[in-house]
């Protein structure tokens, strides 16, 4: 049996996103509106600038969570799990990433054990660091780009308005209630209860 040191945590909670005022709301920071949502709740500010991410510990569902925004840009967020991960010694199973999806209505939820990264910049960079595509992720919904023309770049970049936003505020609230089921009841009871 292995003892924690003290100040151990027992999962990470990685929240994708891009930061800087210019980024606020857009669709690809739907993570850093959940990691916001569920600091909120707690009353914690994720404001320590740690492992190249803006941090807090944060008691969810039982266990004792690092909340995480990474802060090196979308397309390198592993370089900041991979620190935190050497640092805290958590398994990959418990690295819990929560990311938009493209491939995903406006604000349905999808709950996965692990796989590819599906396109998304973020997470094959943290398939890449961790060596592994075996972590458990929490997609949230931001729909298609209007036709195929569209610059990706440019959809993902782009704010919510209108009917989107009231959709996409009342889906970052359904995903934070998401990672507490994920943490306090596991993975399987979250998949079912939020896989739309």
């Amino acid at each position: 049996m292995f003892f924690k040191k003290s100040g151990g945590v027992d999962w990470l909670l990685v929240c994708l996103g891009n930061p800087g005022d210019k980024y606020e709301n857009t669709r690809h920071n739907v993570g850093f509106m959940v990691a916001d949502e569920l600091a909120d709740r707690a009353n914690i500010p994720i404001q320590k600038l740690k492992y190249k991410a803006l941090t807090n510990t944060i008691t969810l569902g039982g266990q004792k969570v690092l909340v995480m925004k990474p802060v090196t840009y979308m397309n390198l967020s592993g370089e900041a799990v991979r620190q935190a991960v050497d640092f805290f010694k958590v398994p990959a199973d418990h690295v819990l990433v929560v990311s938009d999806d493209t491939a995903l209505a406006v604000g349905r939820l999808r709950i996965r054990k692990g796989g590819s990264a599906g396109g998304h910049n973020g997470l094959k960079n943290i398939i890449q660091h961790l060596g592994t595509d075996q972590f458990p992720r929490l997609r949230l919904g931001v729909g298609e780009k209007p036709h195929p023309d569209y610059d990706l770049a440019d959809w993902v970049l782009g704010k919510f308005q209108g009917e989107d936003k009231k959709a996409m505020d009342a889906a970052v609230k359904k995903a934070a209630d998401a990672v507490e089921c994920i943490l306090s009841q596991g993975l399987d009871r979250g998949m079912n209860r939020y896989n739309g």
